[in-house]
């Protein structure tokens, strides 16, 4: 029976700890990498297009309270961005706007690149260019996609999970944090 209790401890323990990691939002420089608002699906259909929300896989109702939910919970806790960028995909953008913190910017190289719509390569270096372009002090939040995150710092996110981020000397983002709020 004790080593049940434990394993489980074990198995329910990083999730814990990760999954409300506020105090990392709260530090000077910390970028916020989130993905999209859930959106039943994966990818989008063959004949989308950049534009028009009618062909892309979108935001449901979950979804919608999701990005609202999470705003709520940042403003609660008096976080908040210096800039907040979005990719195109409405998607993102519906989710960036739905948050409520600030005015949102479009960033083409936040955009998918899932399924060969884009140039992970370019897309990654131009993001991290953008990022330490910014004032060493300076917040971020960048709304995008689960490609574009994991590309950006190895880790894959849920549904309108925040990947929390520093920005190193060496060039390179190091992880400092997690933040999921369940739907």
């Amino acid at each position: 029976m004790l080593a049940r209790l434990f394993a489980l401890v074990i198995l329910l323990l990083p999730s814990a700890l990760v999954a409300e990691d506020w105090a990392a939002l709260e530090q000077p420089g910390a970028i916020a990498l989130m993905r999209h608002a859930l959106a039943p699906g994966g990818g989008d259909p063959a004949e989308f297009t950049l534009g028009d929300c009618n062909t892309q896989r979108n935001l449901d109702a979950r979804g919608r309270a999701q990005a609202r939910q999470i705003g709520a919970a940042l403003r609660a806790r008096g976080i908040g961005f210096d800039r907040i960028w979005s990719s195109a995909w409405c998607r993102a953008e519906e989710t960036a706007r739905l948050l409520a913190l600030g005015p949102v910017e479009i960033r083409p190289a936040l955009n998918s690149f899932f399924a060969g719509r884009g140039d992970r390569a370019r897309q990654t270096r131009d993001t991290l260019a953008e990022l330490f372009a910014l004032p060493e002090a300076a917040s971020a939040l960048l709304v995008t996609h689960q490609v574009n995150i994991t590309a950006l710092t190895g880790v894959t996110p849920q549904s309108g999970e925040i990947i929390v981020v520093q920005r190193r000397a060496d060039g390179r983002l190091e992880v400092t944090g997690r933040v999921n709020i369940a739907p």
